[in-house]
């Protein structure tokens, strides 16, 4: 790392842990909730990181497993280990609990389910040292799961590890959150400035970057793998209805109208590419903004020519070629969605600019 921070050559041996002779901490914040088969794992990833140089903040929220016991032992082994010990009050509580505990200048997530190589916190801390300009930095991941059985997630996982440049994330933010919750490290003072988690009826962590990417924080993506990422059947984001497709298409539907005045240059009118059911429902959120949707275009001939919700349905090939209107895809089809991106883009749109994807 730069200026030597984590450089093992600059620590000296203690009994229970290699001490930093300049303290410039990274607080590793991780919640636990009965995950007495895997936090072993996680934890052992996290203190055998080559950058010795951080705090790890372990909040338990009101584990029934022995997990509150596993994390006495390694908190009595380990001098750098924070142990918190709430009620179960879920992990919007548990995340902000640790951060308010945290000293560190920038702040890693980590889950008690995945691990992290041994470079990570090295690598990701120092890109923040020598990128001034950005905010948050995350990586690859690796899917540690079933792609036969779980084939839609590890398909989600191809396509954040396929997102790395900024203009990337921010371009496609309003797909799905393009970064996994637990391989972000980021500025303890995004906190100050933007704010925290919230609690609500949305995912936490898609809302503080939607949030976050509005405010103009610089988000990136090592392009290295550094976190294994485990997908279990009883993961939040599997069975908590604030994960579900509703609360992701309600939660981004506020940022994604408020995004449109700035970049629409037609603003409130904009097309809606998708005249299926699901895609109008999607759409129609926008409406309460303030937005107003003029037609449809659909690829489907027996919609081509129908009014429907009175506006009228097209052909792509009734878009002009001029880029005299804003489309918003709601094509929920990431293979689709590069067919439409080529087609517009052999038009003359431009991603961000003519067009947005919005599923």
């Amino acid at each position: 790392m730069p200026s030597g921070k984590c450089d093992p050559s600059c620590y000296v041996i203690s009994e229970i842990i290699l001490m930093p002779i300049e303290p410039s901490y990274i607080s590793v914040v991780m919640p636990v909730f009965n995950a007495e088969k895997t936090i072993n794992e996680a934890i052992q990833s996290i203190l055998s990181q080559t950058c010795k140089d951080f705090e790890f903040i372990i909040v338990d929220d009101g584990s029934t497993d022995s997990s509150p016991r596993i994390i006495e032992q390694w908190a009595q082994k380990d001098g750098r280990i924070i142990s918190i010990f709430n009620d179960h009050r879920g992990i919007v509580e548990s995340l902000n609990a640790g951060i308010e505990q945290a000293n560190g200048k920038y702040i890693a997530r980590m889950d008690a389910d995945d691990i992290s190589r041994p470079t990570r916190l090295e690598k990701q801390a120092a890109f923040l040292d020598n990128h001034p300009g950005a905010g948050l930095v995350s990586c690859l991941v690796e899917y540690l799961g079933d792609r036969n059985e779980q084939e839609g997630y590890a398909r989600y996982v191809d396509w954040i590890n396929s997102l790395t440049t900024p203009e990337e994330i921010q371009l496609n933010r309003f797909i799905e959150s393009p970064l996994a919750h637990p391989s972000v490290c980021f500025r303890s003072s995004l906190i100050q400035k933007h704010g925290g988690y919230r609690a609500g009826e949305f995912p936490e962590d898609y809302e503080l970057w939607l949030r976050w990417l509005e405010k103009g924080t610089e988000m990136h993506k090592l392009a290295e793998v550094l976190v294994r990422w485990r997908d279990q059947e009883d993961r939040l984001s599997r069975n908590h209805p604030r994960y579900s497709s509703k609360a992701f298409y309600k939660t981004k539907a506020g940022y994604l109208a408020r995004w449109l005045v700035q970049n629409n240059p037609y603003h409130p009118y904009i097309v809606v590419w998708g005249a299926g059911r699901t895609s109008r429902k999607r759409a129609e959120l926008l409406t309460q903004y303030g937005i107003r949707i003029t037609q449809y275009v659909d690829v489907d001939p027996g919609k081509t020519g129908q009014r429907i919700q009175r506006r009228p349905v097209r052909t792509p090939e009734d878009i002009p070629a001029d880029g005299t209107q804003f489309i918003v895809s709601y094509v929920g089809n990431r293979g689709v969605n590069q067919q439409i991106s080529d087609f517009l883009e052999n038009r003359g749109y431009r991603l961000g600019k003519n067009f947005i994807f919005a599923a």
